[in-house]
């Protein structure tokens, strides 16, 4: 009983890390090129609801997640005319994202409060998902968890190991030496910020399609602001946003699990566990390789947030 108790434990945990490592993956690379997008709530959101209407709709996952990952990118499109081209502030244009997106998925979705659709089916290949422990973890996953596991090796070849990577990495730093080495600015400043979208989206279509596929208003539940946060105190490391994320998602589970025991202690105080525990190593983390002497690495691209004019 407790190895089923525990594997079931490292089940739901990966599954709650996912929308987390999604978004945090679409935030660190919208931010290392130096743009600072706060709508990851509101494209989450719209991602959320335009999936689960579809899917609903048309029975079809595979176009939902689509769909929703359109929508995604769509949102942030319309972020980076307003910053990219318009030239607004960053910060007020990323807060009125998450507010547009929250009354938008709430007005779309107004008819389908407490519908259901079809879960995005999982792997369970037979005789591997019936090993103990691991088995169900590894082998018993949806579609969507391994397309994640895979994007993060992905884009961590990208950002750390490629030219590209170096590309966004001088935008971060300073996007006027970098438009004098020939890097184009802000067609490659657009095209973080909508891989960021599209990451975002395909975290909200799991939310609706994956994880809890009944629509209800807030699904993200705040999600968004967590990725952001988590890539802050992971210093932009890709090692320390994957180990957030499903630390994060350890600690909601272990949340619940605790409530079901029926402690002494308010049902409000553990529902801040996650958020609480995952602040605490991230930080101890920082603290720990600013010692070490790497403090250069935890601190924000240089340009970040900031407004960027073409010279003429």
């Amino acid at each position: 009983m407790e190895l089923e108790l525990i594997e079931n434990l490292l089940f739901s945990s990966l599954r709650a890390g996912i929308p987390l490592l999604l978004c945090g993956l679409g935030v660190m690379i919208t931010e290392k090129s130096g743009v600072l997008n706060l709508g990851q709530e509101g494209m989450m959101l719209i991602s959320a609801v335009i999936s689960f209407i579809v899917a609903y709709n048309s029975g079809n996952l595979a176009v939902a997640v689509l769909c929703g990952a359109l929508a995604g990118c769509a949102a942030s499109l319309l972020f980076a005319f307003v910053t990219l081209g318009l030239r607004a502030n960053q910060v007020a244009s990323g807060l009125a994202l998450t507010i547009l997106g929250t009354g938008l998925s709430s007005f779309l979705g107004i008819n389908y409060l407490g519908e259901a659709v079809e879960s995005i089916p999982t792997l369970d290949i037979p005789f591997l998902t019936n090993l103990p422990l691991l088995g169900k973890v590894i082998f018993g996953q949806d579609y969507l968890v391994y397309l994640t596991l895979v994007l993060t090796l992905i884009f961590w070849r990208l950002c750390f190991h490629s030219r590209f990577g170096l590309m966004l990495h001088a935008l971060g730093e300073n996007p006027g030496i970098a438009n004098k080495l020939g890097i184009s600015v802000i067609p490659l400043r657009l095209l973080a910020v909508s891989i960021g979208g599209l990451l975002a989206g395909l975290a909200g279509a799991y939310l609706s399609l994956s994880y809890t596929p009944v629509w209800t208003e807030g699904i993200s539940a705040g999600r968004g602001w967590i990725a952001l946060a988590l890539v802050v105190f992971a210093g932009w490391r890709m090692g320390p946003l994957v180990f957030g994320a499903f630390l994060f998602g350890f600690t909601s589970v272990l949340n619940l699990l605790l409530q079901s025991f029926n402690w002494s202690v308010s049902a409000n105080v553990l529902a801040m566990l996650p958020y609480t525990l995952t602040i605490a190593v991230l930080v101890a983390m920082n603290i720990r390789s600013t010692r070490a002497g790497s403090a250069r690495d935890l601190l924000s691209p240089r340009s970040l947030g900031q407004i960027y004019i073409p010279e003429k």
